[in-house]
């Protein structure tokens, strides 16, 4: 437990001096797989409800905490006192011990004072730190305010869904195998599960990809429910020619090759996460062109052959999948979501222009901010006269915004069709 309080409060650490856990990925290497688990599990506990730790701690700590160590670990112990089982003793030994590690002998005796007061006084503490809306929603306040103000009473419930874990659904790579045998391996396996209406598999809870029958063979990929969306509503026949064009980690290009025979070509401006998609489509037999180029700059990569079916996965403030990736939240900032949408318009612009007369180009995001998702495609339809957005059947009267539930994350999905005109 020790070594995941550690690793957890320095990633903390980390998010709070304005850096993503993606960063911190190389610490894994040296950890053991159950306290790799354990550490992923305290460290994205901690910043979901960062708000409400905060919270507590100025309650009970007279002055601001000038060592940015000696904060975060104070508040990952914190998170394993209230939400943990791990014996209370034990966390507070391990921390003090961390704490003289760390060259800081004059903070532990504040560390220990502070955590055995949480433990005599937790209801309280937990209670007061709630009144505020940071600390009841566990966001930044400008957030809350956003939200509130684009949703209005059904804010609560998006602001709500970030404080949980976040659900397990599995894709079935029905080139490998039907989705009921597939289903029946499960049961075999004792792991339960629900076919949703995209046909993706939502688990009882979480598993381990080890415990997965086939993993390794290719028969099953990990992909949150909403994601699952984006292959069906492209609709991809056989002999398209299929663009992603910010393909990496490649779950959205898998799929799209798994429904049908394509010719696909998944580019990223990342080549080590693009990497990631070439080792995706090995494991599950699949095969795409892979290129590492900037879609914004078209005249770099393409080829002058029009596409029918084009999946702008496009880079958002991951609003939708804070519960999963609850970094985002803490390090976003007001001005970010104006920024992404230039970004967003770019790319549409740039895409349209290689998109064959008559094609789709599905324009996706995991945000749930209007700035990136209605109001981004407003202004493209309005610059672009030859583009129609088709309403979604699939989601009567939501505009194309999926908000995050018990069965998905957040996803906004605008199907865009180009004149054959």
């Amino acid at each position: 437990m020790i070594a995941a309080q550690r690793v957890a409060a320095q990633r903390v650490a980390a998010v709070l001096a304005g850096h993503s856990l993606a960063q911190r990925r190389s610490e894994d290497d040296l950890l053991a797989q159950t306290d790799r688990a354990a550490a992923l599990d305290l460290t994205q506990g901690t910043l979901r409800h960062l708000g409400l730790l905060r919270g507590v701690v100025a309650q009970m700590a007279p002055r601001a905490i000038t060592d940015g160590r000696v904060e975060a670990l104070l508040l990952v112990a914190l998170y394993q006192l209230w939400r943990t089982r791990h014996a209370p003793h034990a966390i507070v030994d391990h921390a003090v011990r961390t704490v003289r590690s760390l060259g800081a002998d004059a903070a532990t005796g504040f560390v220990n004072a502070l955590l055995r007061r949480f433990l005599r006084e937790r209801e309280l503490l937990l209670q007061r730190a709630a009144a505020a809306p940071e600390g009841r929603w566990s966001c930044p306040k400008w957030w809350i305010e956003k939200l509130e103000r684009q949703l209005g009473a059904h804010a609560e419930a998006v602001l709500a869904a970030g404080l949980e874990h976040p659900p397990m659904s599995i894709r079935v790579n029905r080139r490998r195998i039907s989705l009921d045998d597939y289903r029946a391996r499960l049961e075999h396996a004792g792991i339960g599960v629900r076919r949703l209406e995209n046909d993706a598999l939502l688990l009882e809870r979480p598993v381990s990809s080890t415990r997965l029958p086939g993993f390794d063979e290719g028969l099953v990929s990990i992909q949150d429910a909403g994601a699952q969306w984006a292959a069906p509503l492209l609709e991809a026949r056989d002999g398209a020619r299929v663009l992603d064009a910010c393909a990496a980690p490649g779950g959205k290009a898998a799929h799209i090759l798994e429904l049908a025979a394509v010719d696909l070509l998944a580019i990223d401006v990342d080549g080590r996460r693009l990497d990631d998609v070439e080792r995706l489509l090995a494991r599950l037999g699949l095969s795409a062109q892979l290129r590492v180029a900037d879609a914004a700059a078209v005249e770099t990569w393409w080829d002058g052959r029009a596409f029918d079916r084009i999946l702008l996965d496009a880079p958002c403030s991951a609003s939708g999948i804070v519960r999963r990736h609850p970094d985002a939240k803490w390090l976003r900032r007001p001005g970010d979501l104006e920024t992404f949408a230039r970004q967003q318009a770019c790319l549409l612009d740039a895409l349209w222009q290689v998109l064959a007369p008559g094609g789709t180009l599905l324009y996706a995001t995991c945000s749930v901010f209007a700035e990136e998702n209605r109001d981004t495609v407003q202004a493209f339809l309005e610059r672009h006269p030859d583009a129609r957005h088709s309403e979604l059947a699939r989601f009567p009267g939501s505009g194309g915004q999926l908000f995050p539930d018990q069965e998905h994350d957040g996803f906004y999905y605008a199907p865009l069709r180009k004149s054959d005109r």
